[in-house]
């Protein structure tokens, strides 16, 4: 996969209407940012930010920063195994030392990890305080920081504690993508084929061929990514509905990625790894539910194998993930909930799967 951070070229974007706030794109973020900052009383603001994005992207985004407010950076380490109650706690008992109150501005500037747990942070501080989401990842960009959920892993369990909360905007420049290794951006990059696979099949089919795309227009793709995100956000908040769709790969991406996360004999996946794991598993599963045909099947197997490496899965690491399949959240009345897709660009959600057909899966995965 060729690396293309280096060579986006930044458009200026029509803002995404969201659910009671707009997503900014590149200059159009600052303006709004200081704007907003003009518009309304806030008594401080805190940054929240992890190692990574405080030595990377802290010293590009305060200088774009139009405000007399006292500015406090806190700063935790960087990393899914970070996503936690504790760091919660940590975080909390900063901004109480610090004065925050219930007319501070919280600021998340990073990744899925910091937007998740930042606006939880601020969702829960003093019953709730103002945040704006600042992705600096290919990732958060198109995926964790819209749509309002935060939270915050519970052990080995993804996302087992949050809330749906919006924030005041969320704020998509791309120029922190330079920052990003190449794993990074292959990890966002999971997201954004996801979106194509369950919702827009032109979409999908232009990463088919991955040294055709000209990088200097990347931002276009972002920009569709977060606009089918957004779609079918507004129609289910909540997620009591086709919200679910979102949720594609994520079943048993989910599972591997917390199995990997816990288990010392095994390497750490980043999240979009584990959900390309989950998405090939999960189209093995639509094709014996007779979704999809097995040329889709093919053409999806071979190019997400044509982008990431293969996890090595042994016979002994299957139970533990199907064990963390029942505690996954969106389960319901003790049923593990499939997104299946059905046809590429559709889905059907609300699927029960029966272990054996999870296990072909596996076993088909590693041929």
């Amino acid at each position: 996969m060729p690396y293309f951070a280096d060579s986006i070229n930044r458009r200026i974007m029509q803002s995404i209407q969201a659910n009671n706030y707009l997503v900014h794109f590149n200059q159009n973020a600052y303006e709004a940012l200081n704007n907003h900052l003009k518009e309304n009383k806030y008594s401080n603001i805190f940054v929240i930010v992890d190692d990574k994005t405080n030595e990377y992207c802290l010293p590009k985004f305060l200088p774009l920063l139009e405000t007399d407010l006292t500015i406090e950076i806190i700063e935790f380490e960087s990393g899914e195994a970070n996503k936690n109650i504790e760091t919660c706690i940590e975080v909390w008992n900063v901004l109480t030392e610090l004065g925050a109150d219930r007319k501070s501005l919280v600021i998340n500037l990073g990744g899925g990890v910091v937007t998740d747990l930042g606006g939880f942070v601020a969702s829960t501080f003093k019953r709730g305080v103002n945040f704006i989401n600042i992705p600096t990842t290919l990732l958060s960009m198109v995926d964790a920081s819209v749509g309002g959920k935060t939270g915050v892993d519970l052990g080995n369990l993804k996302n087992q504690i949050g809330v749906i909360n919006v924030p005041q905007m969320v704020l998509i420049d791309t120029q922190y993508l330079e920052t990003l290794p190449q794993s990074e951006m292959r990890s966002g990059l999971a997201e954004m084929l996801k979106h194509g696979l369950i919702y827009d099949e032109a979409y999908w089919k232009q990463f088919l061929n991955l040294q055709s795309i000209d990088y200097a227009d990347f931002d276009e793709l972002i920009y569709r990514s977060v606009e089918i995100k957004n779609d079918i956000v507004i129609q289910d908040p909540t997620e009591k509905n086709i919200r679910k769709a979102l949720n594609f790969g994520h079943t048993l991406g989910h599972a591997i990625e917390g199995y990997f996360l816990e288990s010392e004999h095994k390497t750490t996946l980043l999240h979009g790894e584990a959900i390309a794991v989950g998405m090939i598993l999960e189209s093995y599963i639509s094709l014996h539910k007779n979704l999809i045909s097995a040329e889709e099947y093919t053409e999806i197997k071979t190019a997400i194998k044509g982008i990431y490496d293969d996890v090595k899965f042994e016979e002994e690491d299957i139970d533990p993930i199907l064990e963390l399949l029942i505690h996954d959240k969106k389960n319901e009345y003790g049923l593990i909930q499939f997104a299946l897709i059905e046809g590429i660009g559709k889905i059907k959600i609300n699927q029960s799967v029966e272990n054996k057909l999870i296990l072909d899966a596996f076993q088909d995965y590693k041929s």
